[in-house]
C-alpha cells in the first residue's frame, strides 16, 4: 500500500508543470490540452511563455469599479480639465 501512495505522489510531482501550464492556459482563455502537451516538450519555457502572453479572457481583464468610486473619478477628471 505505501508503494501506491508514494507512486501517486511522484506522478503528481512529475505532472505538476504540465497541469500548471494547462490551468494557467485555461484561465487566460487558451486551450488547456494544447499547453498541457506543449509543456511535456518544454516544461519551464512554456510556463514562462504563458505568463508573458496577453490575456484573451475578457472577463478577467478588469474589474468593475463601485458606483461611488466611478463617480469620484468622473468628478476628479472634470476638475482637472
Amino acid at each position: 500500500m505505501p508503494e501506491i501512495i508514494l507512486g501517486t505522489i511522484v506522478l503528481g510531482l512529475l505532472l505538476s508543470p504540465q497541469l500548471l501550464a494547462g490551468f494557467l492556459a485555461k484561465r487566460t482563455g487558451r486551450n488547456f490540452w494544447f499547453w498541457f502537451f506543449i509543456s511535456f516538450l518544454i516544461p519551464i519555457i512554456s510556463l514562462i511563455i504563458l505568463i508573458f502572453l496577453e490575456d484573451k479572457n475578457p472577463a478577467a481583464q478588469s474589474y468593475k469599479l463601485a458606483d461611488h468610486v466611478d463617480e469620484d473619478r468622473k468628478v476628479f477628471s472634470e476638475a482637472v480639465k
